[in-house]
């Protein structure tokens, strides 16, 4: 199915299975632009504590009135109806009866109000916490916390996104922090391409090669030791410990059972690779679904797309929960605005910024919860509304980092954070 697109956004030419793999497929090889990871200790001792972070991006600008605040009976609701979820008194779409079951994990932020309608700005709003400026650039939620977060001396990338067509290649989303903490962009449930040894070179001729080039580096290093230098020797360790474990992006190695129960699409696929990420101690996995943006059709749109959200991430909520890491790892889904509660005549919803929803779970999160209320057809919030910078600061206090800080760079002081505003302390507990 394909949408002539009414806003006529860049963004939106493309056909809606395609959009993301045709962004990711400029990302680049694998090998030149990976960071290197230094084995250490510290690693073999982390437990159940190491906090984590996933993001389900919904690109395009979900409808929270066909997910998360529905109006049925109202002049804006649709036709879908509210069903009852697993904490009485909280109701959903019925297009999430299977995340219905999970409510007693999430959190819905029903009363956020961005004012950017956008596709551009407003996803860089969401996942930087800052307006877009010419003036400065600020890195994403994912290489924040990858700094923050992530132990000293990883063993793995901490800040990666799995998109369609992701084959291996760097994001350029850190800003000042530096391309160690930039993304990496995976696929749909595949290891990184070029990331096998080939047949023909046996493991000692590697081994010796990549010991030769070790030495060759140390030599020039002493003599004329650069920053540039150094993240050059570092891509190739990093490329290097990556192929040691290149397994762990392989969903093939996931049971047949859990493969099925997340769903055979690209989604569940995608979904399944975000929970192997995690149970190896990846910091940040952000997950991208598309296409939302539905100024046609956005009923019947939404009925195929949340049915296969809906099975995927009720999965992997519950398996979060039930290995026991849900008090260590915040779920967050999010989108860059949410959709008009008018329906236009195209029987589609268009950007709509100023009354819509976030959700959230785990780690400090209030569970079982909706913060925030918009009026009775959805136009207003009417109590507890937020922003995009309240939901950045909220996001690093619910994994334990303050979000008052500032990084030092090159002794300059750069907040974590929007200085100007605070997290939203009623859903941290």
């Amino acid at each position: 199915m394909k949408v002539p697109y009414a806003c006529g956004s860049q963004e939106h030419l493309l056909a809606r299975r395609g959009f993301l793999g045709t962004v990711a497929a400029g990302a680049g090889a694998v090998v030149g632009g990976l960071n290197v990871f230094s084995e250490s200790q510290a690693m073999a001792e982390l437990a159940s504590e190491q906090k984590r972070v996933v993001v389900f991006n919904m690109h395009g600008g979900l409808s929270q009135l066909e997910s998360w605040d529905p109006k049925p009976g109202t002049d804006t609701g649709g036709p879908f109806r509210a069903i009852p979820t697993s904490v009485p008194g909280i109701h959903i779409s019925e297009l999430l009866p299977l995340t219905a079951q999970q409510m007693q994990h999430l959190c819905l932020v029903r009363g956020v109000n961005t004012s950017e309608d956008d596709h551009g700005k407003g996803a860089y709003m969401m996942l930087h916490g800052r307006r877009q400026t010419p003036a400065s650039d600020y890195p994403t939620l994912g290489a924040v916390v990858a700094r923050t977060v992530t132990p000293a001396d990883p063993s793995l990338p901490g800040h990666i996104v799995v998109t369609p067509g992701g084959s291996g290649g760097r994001g350029n989303d850190a800003a000042y922090l530096g391309p160690r903490y930039s993304s990496i962009t995976l696929g749909n449930g595949q290891p990184p391409q070029n990331t096998e040894r080939p047949g023909a070179l046996t493991p000692e001729s590697d081994a010796a090669r990549h010991d030769f080039r070790r030495k060759i580096n140390e030599r020039f290093l002493n003599r004329r030791r650069t920053a540039v230098a150094d993240a050059y020797a570092y891509s190739y360790e990093q490329a290097l410990s990556l192929m040691q474990k290149r397994e762990i992006f392989d969903v093939s190695k996931e049971p047949a059972a859990d493969l099925e129960r997340y769903g055979t699409h690209d989604f569940g696929r995608m979904t399944l690779l975000a929970r192997r990420l995690l149970e190896n101690d990846i910091s940040f996995v952000q997950v991208s679904h598309s296409n939302y943006d539905t100024h046609n059709e956005n009923f019947n749109f939404h009925l195929e797309q949340v049915a296969e959200f809906d099975r995927s991430f009720s999965a992997f909520v519950a398996d979060i929960a039930t290995r026991g890491m849900l008090d260590s790892t915040l779920i967050v889904v999010l989108s860059e605005f949410g959709r008009t509660p008018n329906i236009n005549q195209y029987y589609g919803r268009d950007h709509w910024s100023r009354a819509w929803s976030v959700v959230m779970a785990g780690s400090r999160v209030a569970r079982g919860a909706a913060y925030g209320k918009t009026n009775a057809n959805g136009t207003a919030v009417e109590d507890g509304q937020v922003d995009h910078a309240n939901l950045f600061h909220t996001y690093l206090q619910a994994v334990a980092v303050d979000s008052s800080n500032s990084f030092d760079i090159n002794g300059r002081e750069l907040p974590f954070a929007d200085p100007s505003s605070h997290g939203i302390p009623e859903i941290l507990t």
